[in-house]
């Protein structure tokens, strides 16, 4: 009998283990997350260029950028980070994104064979376009 009551409190206390384990996995994912965007390159260079720039934020845990497609995967943690903060960080190093258009002065540093199409700048709206007047 008293080795009965044993092997219950244990069964008790590893099933309290494991619950703990899956809640504090649950919540781990639920604080990380993907997106994909365009980040604007040409080749392997770039390739490192961006990888590196969108790593170096902090809460960034992977980076792929493809090349023929030039869309970038991060995975990040949001308590950390978010796309903005990552999509400025590879427009500082000379990468426009779709969000984010680096300076004509740090494009134009970028070595020869980094030079890519660049997409045209959306115009800034001043905020009072699309209203009727009265």
């Amino acid at each position: 009998m008293y080795i009965s009551l044993i092997f219950k409190n244990m069964k008790t206390k590893i099933l309290s283990l494991v619950s703990m384990f899956l809640i504090g996995t649950m919540t781990l994912f639920a604080q990380s997350k993907t997106e994909k965007f365009k980040a604007y390159g040409k080749c392997s260079m770039c390739e490192k260029r961006i990888e590196t720039a969108a790593k170096s934020v902090a809460g960034v845990t992977s980076a792929d950028w493809n090349m023929e497609t030039n869309m970038i995967e991060v995975s990040f943690d949001t308590t950390k980070t978010n796309v903005d903060k990552i999509q400025m960080a590879i427009a500082k190093v000379g990468h426009d994104t779709d969000k984010y258009r680096t300076t004509d002065e740090t494009y134009n540093k970028l070595p020869q064979c980094c030079h890519y199409e660049r997409p045209v700048a959306k115009p800034q709206a001043s905020g009072h376009e699309g209203h009727m007047s009265q």
